[in-house]
């Protein structure tokens, strides 16, 4: 068959339909593939130029969101500024430990043997040591040498102490002083180093409640950790280990490690020194409490310039007393400062204070508890002659104090001290109102001061004083006036005590 006829053949026809109805198929499959990958292609093309959610938002939504980021930038720039002046404190303290339970036998533990037991009193406690950590706030730098405020409980006791600063440099730091009346401690280092970061220190008597609170440090270690909220409230006392600070209270999150750290404000500015958090658990629950950096400014120059705090003394015992008491004394428990003692020959004694007076003012400050004052004298320079108002016998009156500084010997003396006797009112809240007499007169002693003219004298605590050289005591305003009689010499007292009348021995006033 020639070429020509087969090509108009039945069977060249029909595979030639086959041929072009494949070509077409592959043809279609082809094309609708490119377009589903092309489809596919521009799904995040398109996604990618979507507008922002909030470009269709009505115009005072977008006045919030560019308030909300205007504070957003403002904590970036805190942290930015802040972080590089605080620094992580890792510490070793030497402790004492006895005999390692773990080494011993059950029976030994438990029992222990007959020369265990005679040999018990001849062992001495091995030393042992122990790691800790926190942070701290490099406040100042003298040439190459670097200082840096902590707590009290951070450094204060530590035999190794090591400054890693936010740039992850480690320098090995001394000691310079520590104070723990107001829970604060300096340590230095040295460093040639251009790019250390000195904190600016604001005014903590500046806050408010509701102010914003900036909290950075090394919880657990975390370096550089920033967190914010409030202040919560200012003026907290309280605080551990009979700490004399008014704390400032935020509920930013603070941590162990936290302590030393920084609080600040938004102008990042240092306005407190993270020190302490109430919880049950351990961890932050948004009760977190900072020493305002008032408190700690002078406390810089003491240990730098002297290698510890030097507080002024004024020579008066404080205490609270409560509304029964302040009742009888004419004044109100939350304003002033109760003097219950006087040191003899103190700089209060040579100015005129006496027991019983309440302290209204002081170096131009309205003392309104017994912790303000004692920050209010601890703060002021020595040898400076200060104006103190005090409250007596209903009257006001302005007298001038020139402070000395405080030694603990003679501030912890009990036994130069007058009266040395606390007494409150029978109708305080805080006495057990049925073991007291039905028609009982006078005033409570609720303690006697070891050694103290009252002591001396054989006054006990439980006492009820009803007289005064035979002249009647009814209320506390009654007590002092009688005792601090400038025409009397000599104090007696009649005391009810176990059901009898007893008068005790005559205290002689030099």
């Amino acid at each position: 068959m020639s070429l020509l006829k087969k090509l108009y053949s039945r069977n060249f026809f029909i595979l030639n339909l086959v041929l072009v109805g494949t070509l077409i198929g592959f043809g279609l499959a082809y094309t609708g593939f490119s377009r589903t990958a092309s489809s596919a292609a521009a799904v995040p093309a398109v996604a990618i130029r979507a507008e922002s959610p909030m470009a269709s938002a009505p115009a005072e939504v977008k006045a919030a969101l560019a308030q909300a980021e205007a504070v957003q930038n403002a904590f970036r720039y805190v942290a930015e500024q802040v972080q590089p002046s605080i620094v992580e404190i890792n510490v070793v303290e030497t402790a004492t430990k006895g005999d390692n339970p773990q080494n011993q036998l059950p029976w030994r533990f438990f029992f222990g043997t007959p020369q265990d037991r005679e040999q018990q009193d001849q062992v001495q406690p091995e030393p042992r040591q122990e790691k800790g950590l926190g942070s701290g706030i490099i406040v100042k730098r003298d040439g190459k040498t670097v200082y840096v405020l902590t707590n009290n409980h951070v450094a204060g006791n530590a035999s190794e102490i090591t400054v890693i600063t936010h740039d992850e440099k480690e320098f090995k730091a001394t000691l310079v002083g520590a104070d723990d009346r107001k829970d604060l401690a300096l340590v230095k280092f040295e460093t040639d180093a251009k790019d250390i970061v000195v904190a600016t220190l604001g005014d903590s008597s500046a806050l408010r409640v509701g102010d914003w609170a900036i909290a950075i440090g090394s919880p657990f270690g975390l370096v550089s950790s920033v967190t914010a909220g409030i202040v919560s409230a200012v003026g907290r006392t309280g605080g551990p280990d009979n700490n004399i600070s008014d704390f400032i209270q935020t509920d930013a999150s603070i941590n162990r490690g936290n302590s030393g750290g920084a609080l600040v404000n938004i102008r990042g500015e240092v306005v407190g020194m993270n020190t302490w958090i109430a919880s049950p658990t351990g961890g932050s629950i948004g009760l977190g409490f900072a020493i305002p950096i008032n408190n700690a400014k002078k406390a810089i120059n003491d240990f730098i310039s002297r290698g510890k705090v030097e507080y002024g003394w004024v020579g008066v015992s404080l205490r609270e007393i409560d509304k029964a008491t302040a009742v009888e004394l004419g004044t109100d428990p939350k304003k002033g400062a109760f003097a219950a003692h006087v040191f003899k020959q103190s700089p209060a004694e040579k100015a005129g204070i006496l027991p019983g007076d309440v302290v209204l003012w002081a170096d131009g400050e309205e003392v309104k508890s017994v912790d303000q004052l004692v920050r209010i004298v601890g703060d002021l320079p020595v040898g400076k002659s200060t104006r103190f108002s005090v409250l007596r016998d209903g009257k006001t009156l302005d007298l001038t104090i020139e402070v000395e500084p405080r030694k603990i010997s003679v501030a912890s003396n009990d036994g130069n001290v007058y009266p040395g006797v606390d007494v409150v009112s029978l109708k305080s809240e805080d006495l057990d109102k049925d073991k007291l007499p039905k028609v009982a007169k006078g005033v409570f002693v609720a303690n006697v001061l070891a050694k103290s003219a009252a002591a001396t004298v054989g006054l006990k605590p439980g006492d009820i004083i009803t007289e005064i050289n035979e002249k009647g005591v009814a209320t506390v305003a009654d007590f002092y006036r009688l005792l601090n009689d400038p025409a009397t010499r000599k104090v007696a007292f009649t005391v009810e005590r176990d059901g009898t009348t007893v008068t005790t021995l005559a205290y002689v006033k030099k």
